[in-house]
């Protein structure tokens, strides 16, 4: 896209952003086609295919890929845990079977001897997964489908998306902070994983919501955290990153882009339905900014849409901010005495690869996997990569041993068993 159209694109937008304040939105077919033009500014070229085929076509392969995909599909031992303002932050705990000793086993495990007197069971490692911006705890499900059985693990929702509640702070009109989901995912910690050793997995926003994990609670990192991944994250100087955009568009877009999700956001009801009627855009851009490949798995790349599409726009609006103000490169020296993984997609557009570049810069004992034709989605465009190094961390980090991981490390079977 030429600097001009970009800026046409960005002319367009501010005057939709006009509009919304002071009409309301009172049609949402204004609201419609402010968000299209969003849309066609970062997804052209994405869009042309789709000229070619339908729009009823579309809708009943997005209804089949719905039908018939597995994704997202796998379930945990439910729990809620209470943040610090009284938002009920809903996680899911996957355990490790363990196989019932014999009398003569757990006489010589010491059993006997822990009942006698008050000794408990060590409690096992917990590896919890924090999910990004508008997605929710179902976008790790290739990684959680390969990883069960084989440690426990707890995956959980930031407020306001998936089944977690809307942060009540939010709704007494209070900024949401990187800092206050640092609080939430300690909540959820205490909540589900109260004893034990951790394994800390973030992508993108949950990497850091767990940096500031690390820069509120720094003795939590230093007791009990063995291993730490970090996935298309960012530690800062996320104000600067140009989406792919030419110069001249990114600036003018930064400067319109916050009043206009703040009007769409005052006006939910009525963009939601714009939204819905401007489907096919939205699913250029959503290809386009979280895969770098072309061959994306159909079924994959509609999971991803699904994951989107289920964060309402007021929400889309609220955290938006919170990225702008993130600068947690400070409290990375508080993972340098654990095993790091640091992974990026080489062509991530919305957290780019520098970004774990200079993280990795502040952790140079860390692991750094650049990984070829892969977007901000990693985890679901490349997943067998993901997991594999994510079983590596976890047999770096004496969390299992490496007998145990064999073919957890692929997850070329049946993604929903």
């Amino acid at each position: 896209m030429s600097e001009s159209s970009a800026e046409a694109v960005v002319a367009a937008t501010a005057n939709a952003a006009g509009a919304a304040g002071t009409a309301g939105w009172r049609r949402a077919g204004i609201a419609g086609a402010a968000i299209g033009v969003l849309a066609a500014g970062a997804a052209a070229g994405v869009a042309v295919e789709r000229l070619t085929v339908g729009r009823g076509m579309r809708k009943k392969a997005r209804l089949a890929l719905d039908a018939t995909g597995p994704y997202g599909s796998l379930r945990g031992t439910p729990g809620r845990a209470v943040a610090d303002d009284g938002t009920e932050l809903y996680y899911e705990v996957d355990e490790v079977e363990v196989e019932p000793a014999t009398a003569d086993e757990s006489a010589s495990s010491g059993t006997r001897r822990r009942r006698l007197f008050g000794r408990k069971a060590p409690a096992p490692v917990t590896v919890v997964f924090s999910h990004g911006y508008c997605l929710g705890q179902d976008s790790w499900h290739f990684q959680r489908a390969a990883l069960r059985g084989l440690v426990r693990t707890v995956h959980w929702d930031q407020r306001s998306h998936g089944r977690s509640e809307r942060g009540r702070s939010q709704a007494d009109g209070v900024p949401v902070g990187i800092d206050q989901l640092g609080r939430d995912l300690k909540a959820v910690i205490d909540a589900a994983a109260p004893d034990g050793p951790l394994v800390l997995a973030g992508h993108s926003m949950g990497g850091m919501t767990m940096m500031a994990l690390a820069d509120q609670y720094p003795a939590l990192i230093r007791d009990r955290v063995a291993a730490v991944a970090l996935i298309g994250t960012s530690s800062g100087k996320l104000g600067e990153v140009d989406f792919g955009l030419p110069v001249a568009g990114v600036n003018a877009v930064r400067r319109v882009l916050p009043g206009v999700l703040k009007a769409l956001g005052s006006q939910a009801e009525l963009v939601e339905k714009g939204r819905r009627a401007t489907a096919d855009l939205f699913a250029g851009l959503i290809k386009r900014y979280s895969f770098g490949s072309r061959d994306v798995d159909p079924a994959v790349a509609r999971f991803a849409e699904r994951l989107i599409e289920a964060t309402p726009i007021d929400v889309v609006a609220e955290f938006y901010p919170a990225f702008t103000e993130h600068d947690k490169s400070g409290a990375l020296p508080g993972f340098r005495d654990v095993p790091v993984l640091i992974l990026a997609g080489d062509k991530d557009l919305v957290t780019p690869s520098s970004h774990s570049e200079a993280i990795a810069d502040v952790l140079p004992d860390a692991e750094l996997v650049i990984v070829p034709d892969a977007g901000h989605l990693v985890m679901l465009e490349h997943p067998e990569t993901v997991t594999d190094r994510l079983a590596d961390l976890l047999v770096r980090s004496g969390t299992v041993p490496a007998a145990n991981v064999g073919g957890h490390g692929s997850t070329a079977q049946r993604p929903g068993r």
